[in-house]
């Protein structure tokens, strides 16, 4: 799945992907937001830990969650 999140007040988003439903990621962006310290912890596709402060949160846009086929194998002749 796709996620990119706009930062306010820099010009590129933070864009990466996860393993995780459009659903997880939505509730862990709601709970830091809610939660005293506002930061929300994701965790892309490589177990990387994405730290964003929610209070700098512009926008976010959840992709899709179907997958692509990638090479020769997904063309159908």
């Amino acid at each position: 799945m796709n996620v990119e999140i706009g930062i306010q007040n820099v010009a590129r988003p933070v864009s990466f992907t996860t393993d995780k439903s459009a659903d997880e990621v939505i509730a862990a962006l709601r709970q830091a937001h809610e939660a005293q310290d506002g930061m929300a912890d994701l965790v892309d596709d490589k177990g990387r830990h994405i730290l964003i402060p929610t209070s700098a949160i512009g926008y976010a846009v959840i992709g899709s969650e179907t997958r692509r086929p990638v090479g020769f194998g997904a063309l159908e002749g």
